[in-house]
């Protein structure tokens, strides 16, 4: 699904990802761990297209998206969330939501004239599919409330829905368990999961080692820009270098 070859994105001196190659397999949901500074954020926005590399390659599907904007690569079917949610405070959870589908003929406001049924057709469609992702991410009673009342917990949730309004075929996921609650996150987790299983692949940083073990397989392992080591979540939480140098004293 996802393939990187000797990725490298530097900031002046600081080479803050440093040749990194990973292949990120359709249907599978992988971890990114590592120490703060190791370069997974920098990761993550160089593969969403927020920063272009500086050198190697990244391909989605086949097909190259390295140095594409990052609407681009959103279109082409990569999501991702952020470690601080980003919702528009001031419109509603359900308007959040529709601001998202591409293409929509009433974005140009003479189709309300020419194309009134064009343009009501797409957004009875849209809304439908709103209702639908929101009820599945839970937050259905919170529809026609500002997206600024909303807990941390809630706002991911709420990301996590504005993302499947685009039926994405792989989404990457920055530290979903940061701030939120343990019911929340439990929550959080079995979207996630169902997700998963009906075929959306996931990359998810996440320094909740508990949750990376339980939801991923492979898991990465980042240092100084650079990948360490990769393999099944056992092999990972015993392997005496990432014990010491990443997992401290988790168990």
């Amino acid at each position: 699904m996802l393939q990187l070859e000797n990725v490298v994105k530097t900031f002046g001196a600081l080479r803050a990802v440093d040749g990194v190659s990973l292949h990120v397999r359709s249907g599978t949901m992988t971890g990114l761990i590592g120490p703060n500074g190791a370069g997974k954020t920098t990761l993550f926005n160089t593969i969403a297209g927020s920063h272009a590399p500086d050198a190697g390659t990244i391909t989605l599907g086949g097909h190259p998206i390295g140095g594409l904007p990052a609407h681009q690569v959103f279109h082409r079917g990569l999501g991702r969330t952020f470690q601080i949610p980003r919702p528009l405070g001031s419109l509603t959870v359900i308007e959040n939501m529709l601001l998202v589908p591409p293409g929509q003929a009433g974005e140009r406001f003479w189709n309300t004239w020419l194309q009134r049924g064009k343009v009501r057709a797409q957004d009875a469609a849209n809304l439908a599919q709103a209702r639908e992702v929101i009820d599945f991410v839970g937050l259905s009673h919170l529809a026609d409330q500002p997206a600024r009342v909303l807990s941390g917990g809630q706002q991911k949730l709420l990301e996590l829905a504005r993302i499947l309004m685009a039926n994405p075929s792989m989404i990457l996921l920055d530290e979903p368990a940061a701030g939120v609650n343990p019911v929340l996150l439990e929550s959080l987790i079995e979207r996630i999961l169902l997700l998963n299983r009906r075929g959306i692949t996931f990359l998810l940083i996440e320094h909740n080692m508990d949750m990376v073990m339980r939801l991923c397989n492979p898991v990465i392992v980042m240092a100084q820009g650079k990948v360490v080591m990769e393999g099944p979540p056992d092999a990972v939480r015993s392997d005496p270098r990432v014990l010491d140098a990443y997992l401290g004293d988790q168990p």
